[in-house]
């Protein structure tokens, strides 16, 4: 399994608005970054993201899994390279992870939330994974 962090402005899509979608899940669409859409075209289903609010919040709020591959972007037009996945909400992270406790936690240094900021849709080690989720307080 590998792991990831997709981006959402809660005004844009929230989490939970993610919820609300149950287990028919919502494609994550408008990636317009290659970078972004490489790493939606690595993911598998079954993978497992941190959804994180952007701009506002800057935090770790929630955990989704991959339901659907990668598939052509419906919302861009036709022929061109964007894709989604579909992704269904799986729990809620109760003590939210802010992108200021991420730089202090010295074992999430190299971390892309660190390192690469404005990528929308990036890995995430297990090792970052295990962290995160112990910060937030998500049981394995």
């Amino acid at each position: 399994m590998a792991y990831w962090l997709i981006k959402s402005e809660p005004d844009a899509w929230s989490w939970d608005q993610q919820v609300a979608k149950g287990k028919e899940g919502e494609p994550w669409s408008g990636v317009r970054n290659h970078t972004a859409k490489l790493n939606l075209m690595k993911m598998k289903k079954g993978d497992l993201a941190f959804f994180y609010h952007s701009n506002e919040g800057k935090e770790v709020v929630g955990i989704c899994e991959v339901a659907k591959e990668s598939y052509p972007d419906p919302t861009a037009p036709e022929g061109s390279p964007w894709v989604v996945c579909d992704f269904v909400a799986v729990k809620p992270v109760p003590k939210p992870v802010t992108l200021e406790d991420c730089k202090h936690e010295p074992k999430l240094a190299d971390m892309a939330l660190i390192k690469f900021s404005r990528l929308s849709v990036q890995p995430v080690t297990a090792e970052e994974w295990k962290t995160v989720c112990k910060m937030g307080g998500v049981k394995p």
